[in-house]
């Protein structure tokens, strides 16, 4: 017998719209040298609440967020980059939904606006979010001192989760204290009030006996985390990475997102905690490194058309120093051969964009009962890999022109072809790439799989 389905990761906590302004600095003789961004892109990013369950979202977990976003540009903004990544339970917000936005020199981040000082209407119902709390199989309160964590029905409904299924609480200075039974509350060092590690292992433990928890990790940054239990024991959980000056932004909420996703599948806390620490290394190095992340940790990540396109990531990668690697195919039903290809695929550089065919081209080539999957349907999918910064279409027999466009350092392909014969062969190598042909997983393949569909009886 199939095993029940497990309920869902439960976010609960205040949302942000994060919009990043990038640019060349330049000086201008005019209005006293003040510096210029020049020729500025902007990036939509989900920020708060809304990040932490994208990103649990992305590592496979079914996500709810329970949030208050006005009815307003940037709350449906928000709605919109989390469409078909998590269920959203929209509450009323008074004023403007919280807009950040960092200016960006050179990767660094010069000024950062705020607008927007919504907060939620608590004559606004809360019974879809108590209702939402009550089903989760694990919940994390991404407090930002909004107000949400605050609401009489949501934090009643919280006090009620934390008896029963693994709670996570992320607290914040302007917010309320956690309730009651929390599996794990999250402090960082200055939130705690602790200077180094070995303080940060009693004042653990101290905030666990007071806020009546089962457990402290009080966060590091570079660091890692030390976790207590209100009785005393303690661990030191190093992260595996020295980066005490890369931009770190998103890492909390990374951190809890992994935490709180390790307990919902029945992690001992203190190993959830410990791949907290290491994902938020993770996190903060590809932000650095100009992998994953653009102008902050997630965008280059988002599905096309939410954050940069495949050509402002591929630019953006090389003018750091990192290497742009790409990849093609139909890539029409995805099975582990093709997440086993793009992992490899994407080990080869710094970024990884997958060039897929149009609907149109799979037809010509499949047949016409092909594609199985719309070309939006597909970008959706490889969007959802962590091993997938981008994804681009191409609607000519080759992929040819995209890949003069995206110019990458390396061309991956499956185990099936030679690359000799491949037409875009040429045009690689005379952009100064090279091709890579990755073997392919054995008895894995999409022919292989709609057979076996066939096959099977309705």
């Amino acid at each position: 017998m199939t095993p029940a389905p497990r309920p869902p990761l439960v976010v609960v906590g205040d949302a942000f719209l994060d919009v990043d302004l990038t640019g060349e600095r330049r000086v201008t003789g005019h209005g006293g040298g003040a510096p210029v961004l020049d020729a500025p892109s902007a990036w939509h990013r989900p920020g708060g609440a809304a990040l932490a369950a994208w990103l649990a979202a992305r590592d496979g977990h079914p996500v709810t967020l329970v949030c208050a976003l006005a009815q307003d540009p940037a709350g449906d903004r928000v709605a919109a980059l989390l469409r078909d990544a998590v269920t959203l339970v929209r509450l009323p917000l008074d004023g403007g939904t919280p807009v950040k936005t960092r200016v960006q020199f050179g990767g660094r981040t010069a000024l950062r606006v705020d607008h927007g000082e919504g907060r939620p209407d608590p004559a606004g119902g809360q019974e879809r979010a108590a209702a939402a709390v009550a089903a989760a199989g694990a919940v994390l309160v991404s407090d930002y001192g909004r107000g949400v964590a605050e609401l009489p029905g949501v934090r009643s409904a919280l006090a009620r989760a934390a008896a029963s299924v693994p709670l996570v609480w992320d607290p914040h200075p302007r917010g309320p204290v956690p309730v009651p039974g929390a599996a794990l509350v999250t402090p960082n060092a200055s939130e705690a009030g602790a200077r180094d590690a070995d303080r940060a292992a009693a004042r653990a433990a101290e905030l666990a006996r007071a806020w009546r928890a089962e457990s402290v990790a009080v966060t590091l940054g570079a660091e890692g985390a030390v976790w207590a239990a209100a009785d005393g024991r303690a661990e030191r959980l190093a992260a595996p990475l020295s980066l005490p000056d890369a931009d770190a932004c998103g890492a909390g909420d990374r951190f809890c997102a992994v935490a709180a996703g390790a307990l919902r599948t029945g992690a001992d806390v203190v190993d959830a905690v410990a791949e907290g620490v290491q994902a938020a290394s993770r996190f903060v190095r590809n932000g650095a490194a100009g992998g994953t992340a653009a102008s902050g940790p997630i965008a280059g990540a988002l599905p096309l058309g939410l954050g940069e396109s495949a050509g402002e990531l591929a630019e953006r990668v090389r003018r750091s120093g990192g290497k742009v690697v790409a990849a093609g195919g139909c890539f029409d039903v995805l099975h582990a051969g093709h997440v086993s290809l793009l992992r490899r695929a994407r080990s080869l550089g710094d970024c990884l964009i997958v060039c897929i065919n149009s609907d149109a081209t799979v037809r010509a080539r499949k047949g016409p009962d092909r594609p199985i999957n719309s070309a939006e349907d597909r970008i959706r999918v490889l969007s959802a890999l962590d091993c997938v910064d981008a994804v681009a279409v191409f609607d000519e027999p080759t992929p040819s022109r995209l890949i003069a466009r995206l110019r990458p350092d390396v061309w991956v392909k499956g185990g099936d072809y030679e690359a000799a014969a491949l037409p875009e062969l040429d045009v690689v190598e005379s952009l100064g790439g090279e091709v890579v042909i990755l073997p392919r997983l054995p008895g894995r393949s999409t022919t292989r799989v709609v057979a076996a569909r066939d096959r099977t009886p309705p």
